[in-house]
């Protein structure tokens, strides 16, 4: 589930840090003193010794380190996908919309059965073949190497993995109500699953001559807005984007060129999770008046996701479904002209 946010900024850039700087170093008994260039992991500029005038470009110093990670082989069509929560809602229409695209994809789910079907739906609905799954509860570490080495057997490799599995217990209540379980079964899933899932797709995509995208999903309160009677799915939501660019600035520091990660923002979706909260005034004008089916997000979600690696983009991104500009464009005509109203639940 997902809400509107205002965008600031369909890509983001992310600063890279102190350069560079000189020191020295006896190096023979004469006093000649040599100089030598400490370099940071991002260098963008050129010093020049005073005691040889020769250049140290610490581009040029990093170009030479044998330790640079940068991706060799072009990434091109059809692309290896895996989806996380595959079996049903966003995640199902996005699968089915890269296989339709001809991609080859894998979809995870905490259930046997529910991978079967899925299955079995998605290739009667495409007439593709080229699509498998595994059982994998994203919260459970080996769960996800497992997924990781599945995924590697059959594909060989991921180009996009996204993150989508998540949870809110279906449970709409003040948090002061809220279960034990049901709390831990939402921060686990959706914070220490998306962090393992993470670890687990960086890992294996930086070992990739292609290198690989990593595309994590928002939700309701990413964008810092309260998620009252669901607090700590809001809550795990907003960690998100802290988590997506702590992860870009890590692989910056580290200068893992190969491996970018994204955040995708499907807006709100008409899944089984989201109808369930619809029990309220406020949420029935909402659901209505913002909220589209799946299919129609992953439509345009798809080709998004999809002209990252086909233009050769190595700088992180923030798609979004559900624009500012779009949401307050719908607030009004509902206001103004009662569009939309009782579009998918009946409002009192």
């Amino acid at each position: 589930m997902a809400e509107m946010s205002v965008p600031t900024t369909s890509i983001q850039f992310f600063p890279k840090s102190a350069l560079c700087s000189l020191s020295t170093r006896k190096f023979n008994p004469h006093d000649l003193w040599v100089s030598s260039a400490i370099v940071s992991p991002s260098p963008r500029f050129c010093l020049k010794s005073k005691y040889n005038s020769l250049p140290f470009c610490a581009a040029a110093v990093k170009a030479a380190s044998s330790s640079e990670k940068t991706q060799t082989e072009p990434m091109i069509p059809p692309y290896n996908v895996l989806i996380t929560g595959g079996s049903k809602g966003i995640g199902y229409a996005l699968a089915k919309e890269f296989l339709k695209a001809g991609d080859n994809v894998i979809i995870c789910s905490r259930s046997d059965e529910r991978v079967v079907s899925a299955l079995d739906r998605l290739r009667v609905e495409t007439g593709k073949q080229h699509v498998w799954g595994i059982r994998c509860d994203v919260k459970e570490g080996e769960d996800v190497k497992n997924l990781a080495a599945f995924a590697k057997q059959k594909l060989k490799y991921i180009d996009i993995w996204i993150n989508n599995a998540g949870s809110n217990a279906y449970s709409f209540k003040p948090l002061a109500e809220a279960s034990d379980e049901d709390l831990i079964q939402v921060v686990t899933t959706n914070t220490l699953g998306l962090m393992i899932c993470c670890r687990e797709a960086i890992n294996l995509m930086q070992n990739q001559p292609r290198g690989g995208h990593i595309f994590n999903i928002d939700g309701a309160g990413s964008d810092g807005r309260p998620t009252p009677r669901f607090a700590a799915y809001g809550a795990t939501k907003r960690s998100v984007v802290h988590l997506t660019k702590s992860l870009q600035a890590e692989l910056e520091m580290q200068d893992v060129k190969n491996v970018i990660v994204h955040n995708l923002s499907p807006g709100m979706v008409t899944t089984d999770l989201l109808m369930s909260g619809a029990n309220t005034k406020q949420a029935k004008f909402f659901i209505n008046v913002l909220a589209e089916p799946a299919d129609v997000v992953a439509e345009y979600l798809v080709p998004n996701i999809r002209s990252i690696p086909t233009n050769g983009s190595t700088k992180p991104t923030y798609i979004r479904f559900l624009t500012g500009l779009k949401a307050y464009s719908q607030i009004f005509s509902r206001i103004a002209f009662g569009a939309r109203r009782n579009r998918y639940v009946l409002e009192d």
